[in-house]
């Protein structure tokens, strides 16, 4: 059994230049904690598979296309493959979420 705090990963080094850590990271799926400080966003983009956000912790805003909702901790959030979106935080401490891709994606992610 592995089993480890997400802390104990390493933050990657990302073009939105927030807390990201790959939590796991197999043939089949991949799934990253993201962190977002109080005024922190992830750049609007675009992944070549669906993928599923999870709120752990705080409240924030998800912009899916043309749709803009708040969310917060237990919300689980679907995103489809090609369609445009991103997460932000503009009041909590801290906006904590998992984002899961499966399958993994082949092609990288295209920042906007």
């Amino acid at each position: 059994m592995k089993a480890a705090k997400y802390t104990d990963f390493p933050e990657k080094d990302t073009p939105h230049k927030v807390s990201v850590r790959m939590i796991y990271d197999h043939d089949h799926g991949q799934a990253v904690v993201i962190s977002l400080r109080k005024g922190e966003t992830l750049k609007k983009h675009v992944t070549p598979v669906d993928v599923m956000f999870y709120v752990l912790e705080g409240t924030g805003k998800v912009e899916i296309g043309d749709e803009v909702r708040e969310v917060s901790r237990d919300t689980v959030i679907e995103s489809p493959a090609g369609i445009p979106h991103r997460l932000f935080n503009e009041s909590s401490p801290e906006f904590r979420f998992l984002v899961m891709k499966m399958p993994k994606p082949v092609d990288r992610t295209k920042v906007l």
